[in-house]
């Protein structure tokens, strides 16, 4: 399973959940209030961003998806403001408007600090509001493949166990951004996204990776739920599904700006990503856990993404491109030449991911063409291609004493440059098949007229569920070959020189 982003164009996401208008009023102060021991803020600049739910939908927007907003919107200023700025991003919205005021947030900053908030909102929806909410949700539910509730505790998804089960007689995948100490309302959803906080809450203090892991499959359980995320900040994401082995996700932000919104852009992503795989888009709720493939790799997509937004400041969005960038940076830094120790953890983590590992060695002396179209064919059979190669000693026995062309140090740079090789160690052996045995590739391969059985390893590979596989060299081109050619060569070069 390589790490790719997908073309978000085919996500059809809907988003339902508290939305509400962030206001920010900036001015400088200089000066304490003679009223009262406060600061006088001189108001020279205003701002008004989409927040909550909403936010999660220009999150989806931002990344290319066909994004749908349900909620609860006041006839209001601040609503037509907030629908204003949603629509410019072609987001389709389903409001349900009320009498109430529209959810608003209102920050008074100073030099860059947040003197304080007044929040409007009222977290008592109207029972017919929330009745028509529901009887929307019903009629558009069909045109969307993803649903995300974005429970803020305003008020939006008091129904939301109805809406679940809505969702889930229509086949849809559910993810949960969830709030408050009791989760027994999201039963039944595919996913939920709780950070630590949330999760301890919950659950109690999780000391250890072991503790969330314990404690997240326990959960997993009552809730009857197929995967659970837990965001971790900077100590990243554990990814856990009843019954096979957790995932967990180092964090990736060099620096950290303003996690503000991180949440909301995890959960976008996931949803993206999934709702880009076909896969998601046909399968019945109760085989959500066939998805694990699409979800690991959702679950690294958003904790890059997660990467991205806390470097800026302020809300801020995460593009494709600069996704792609990111994921190009994390493959360019896991390539190359590497010790046992180091590429064991490699693969390890690889492997946790669903990818599935290939096998190959050689002396790779002098590399051509046929060495470069080898290497293609055997990395098509896998995601991650190791090179293991013969050091100079046991090239020299192998080979004889001209051998080898090139050191091991070049021979290895060499291959490491290659676009179809992923990582290469050394060995002293005449054989790899102690760094076999401790590997345990998915598919071992050789190339030449060896039957699978005569391949070194070949036995303990398949004794272990893998494949082995001998592929055709490439007729015409050798090591020795090359060798001989520029010996001939130099000698036809001396005798014109003689005559």
């Amino acid at each position: 399973m390589t790490l790719k982003v997908p073309d978000f164009d085919k996500s059809k996401v809907l988003v339902v959940g508290d939305s509400m208008l962030d206001k920010y009023w900036h001015g400088p102060t200089s000066r304490i209030s003679p009223e009262a021991p406060v600061p006088v803020v001189k108001i020279s600049n205003e701002e008004a961003r989409a927040g909550g739910a909403a936010n999660v939908a220009l999150n989806l927007a931002h990344l290319g998806c066909q994004t749908g907003l349900l909620g609860l919107l006041g006839s209001d200023a601040d609503g037509e403001k907030l629908n204003a700025q949603l629509a410019a991003q072609g987001i389709v919205t389903h409001w349900v408007k009320t009498k109430q005021a529209t959810i608003t947030k209102l920050r008074v900053m100073s030099r860059h600090q947040q003197l304080i908030r007044l929040d409007f909102e009222d977290l008592s929806p109207a029972e017919e509001d929330l009745e028509r909410l529901t009887r929307l949700f019903q009629q558009i539910v069909s045109d969307y493949d993803v649903i995300i509730f974005s429970d803020y505790a305003k008020g939006n998804l008091k129904q939301v166990e109805s809406l679940i089960d809505i969702a889930r007689k229509a086949h849809k995948v559910t993810l949960v951004d969830p709030k408050g100490k009791d989760f027994t309302p999201y039963r039944g959803a595919t996913l939920l996204t709780p950070n630590l906080l949330e999760f301890e809450t919950l659950v109690g203090d999780c000391h250890t990776q072991a503790d969330i892991e314990t404690r997240g499959q326990s959960l997993i359980n009552t809730l009857d739920i197929a995967y659970l995320l837990v965001t971790r900040g900077d100590q990243g994401m554990s990814l856990l599904q009843k019954n096979k082995a957790p995932v967990h996700l180092s964090a990736h932000a060099k620096e950290v700006f303003d996690v503000t919104g991180a949440g909301d852009t995890v959960i976008a992503t996931l949803a993206a990503v999934i709702g880009a795989h076909e896969k998601a888009r046909s399968l019945k709720p109760a085989h959500a856990t066939e998805l694990r493939d699409e979800v690991i790799s959702a679950a690294q997509l958003s904790n890059f993404a997660a990467s991205v937004v806390v470097s800026k400041l302020g809300t801020a969005w995460v593009h494709p491109a600069e996704l792609r960038r990111v994921v190009a940076v994390y493959h360019s830094k896991h390539r190359g030449v590497f010790d046992l120790d180091t590429l064991m953890s490699l693969v390890s983590d690889s492997k946790l991911h669903g990818e599935r590992i290939v096998f190959t060695n050689g002396c790779f002396d002098i590399l051509h063409s046929g060495h470069v179209r080898y290497l293609q064919q055997a990395k098509s059979l896998g995601d991650r291609l190791i090179v293991a190669v013969n050091d100079d000693a046991s090239v020299k026995r192998l080979k004889g004493n001209a051998r080898p062309i090139n050191a091991l140090e070049q021979r290895m740079t060499v291959l490491s440059g290659l676009a179809s090789v992923d990582w290469v160690i050394a060995f002293s052996e005449d054989t790899p098949e102690h760094l076999i045995r401790m590997i345990q590739p998915d598919c071992l391969v050789k190339g030449g007229d060896y039957r699978p059985d005569q391949i070194v390893g070949a036995e303990w590979v398949l004794k272990n569920g893998g494949e082995v596989k001998a592929l055709d060299f490439q007729v015409g081109y050798s090591t020795t070959g090359t060798i001989h050619t520029i010996q001939k060569r130099t000698v036809e070069t001396s005798q014109e020189s003689d005559s």
